[in-house]
């Protein structure tokens, strides 16, 4: 993986707050990327002082979305293209082991890499293989089914 400078998610991404559980992009290519994210105390996703299991999935499929949604937001010479909107979804997530639940303030180090994709005229279907580590342990393994489509 190519490290990058910091990119900013909402770049790659429609989402906004409260449903935003990407801080920013450490690294990406076409075919992998890196996310950092700190788990927060009011987010919305946080019970007892814990990310909850549905938390950690969102995370991972954003943090899966930005490779795909990349040939979305920018051409190939990696300049921004203006009033792109897209709609993009989870189809499925499959082989998924929650391993533990991070605490707030902890980082999660949320990674995600290629493993097919098929493109048509104006969407994109992809399997993507992702893990999330916390400093201390990894917390998640699945692989997300992404469907992206330029609307």
């Amino acid at each position: 993986m190519v490290n990058a400078k910091v990119i900013e998610i909402q770049n790659y991404l429609p989402h906004r707050d409260p449903m935003l559980m990407v801080d920013i992009i450490t690294a990406i290519t076409a075919d992998s990327v890196a996310t950092r994210f700190l788990v927060k105390e009011d987010n919305i996703f946080v019970t007892d002082q814990l990310l909850c299991e549905v938390g950690l999935m969102e995370n991972a499929a954003q943090t899966c979305s930005a490779i795909v949604g990349q040939s979305f937001f920018f051409d190939e010479n990696h300049q921004e293209r203006q009033n792109v909107q897209v709609l993009g979804f989870i189809s499925t997530m499959k082989k998924v082991e929650i391993l533990g639940l991070p605490q707030v303030d902890e980082v999660l180090v949320t990674e995600g890499k290629l493993i097919s994709r098929l493109d048509g005229n104006d969407f994109s279907i992809c399997l993507i293989e992702v893990t999330t580590h916390t400093a201390h342990k990894l917390v998640l393994k699945a692989e997300v089914n992404l469907f992206l489509q330029k609307q």
